[in-house]
């Protein structure tokens, strides 16, 4: 199965979802910022979709979201933000960005899962 890449500046976001993700069986990549994520892109394996944090030091996860659809191989990726922000201006401008959906923190896992099963099957 291909690795879901979570991006998160919280320490404990990130072990929690990969906790969650990885007892469903599913492998993951992670990276503390989306700087970090977009330099990690180049050299990662074929992925099953991304999950990132909108709120970040630097560059926010929208940003994320618009810098890697210029990236060929994840023009077409889902990728899912996961924030506590729920402002549908926000919504609005990560759709905008190429975002495949949204999920308010805190996320029950089998509802994260389930998400994750709709927009990228195994």
């Amino acid at each position: 199965m291909k690795p879901v890449f979570l991006v998160d500046d919280s320490a404990t976001m990130l072990a929690s979802m990969a906790s969650l993700l990885g007892q469903a069986g599913q492998t993951v990549e992670k990276a503390a910022s989306a700087e970090e994520a977009l330099a990690k892109l180049k050299a990662t394996p074929p992925l099953r979709a991304i999950i990132t944090d909108y709120h970040m030091p630097g560059m926010t996860g929208a940003a994320l979201v618009r810098e890697v659809r210029k990236l060929a191989p994840y023009r077409f990726l889902p990728i899912l933000l996961l924030t506590t922000e729920s402002d549908q201006a926000k919504r609005d401008e990560a759709r905008a960005a190429g975002a495949t959906g949204w999920l308010v923190k805190p996320v029950e896992g089998e509802k994260l899962l389930a998400v994750l099963r709709q927009v990228a099957p195994a």
